[in-house]
């Protein structure tokens, strides 16, 4: 298994209960053939930039080990969850 990270953004109407939906469900993907190692929710800031007229958002943070075939799920759910603005999955060299 390898090291990942994962950055996702989650619109900053959603409530507290759908990011916690949110965060459980993208860690039951992980957990599938990964463990995660580290999950920080770092709250609500201000985007650098505008996206879709969205200006803040809720921001995630996540460590975790997994097969590249749980990183391509992952990827493809992150995609079609309407919630989430913006994500980057990136290899953690550190």
């Amino acid at each position: 298994m390898r090291k990942y990270e994962v950055m996702y953004i989650i619109r900053p109407e959603a409530e507290q209960e759908t990011v916690q939906a949110l965060t459980e469900k993208f860690q039951a993907i992980i957990g599938n053939g990964g463990e995660v190692t580290k999950h920080d929710v770092m709250g609500k800031r201000r985007l650098a930039y505008e996206i879709n007229k969205v200006r803040d958002g809720i921001y995630v943070l996540v460590h975790f080990n997994a097969t590249p075939e749980v990183v391509n799920e992952l990827d493809r759910v992150m995609k079609i969850t309407d919630e989430v603005i913006r994500f980057l999955i990136t290899k953690d060299v550190a």
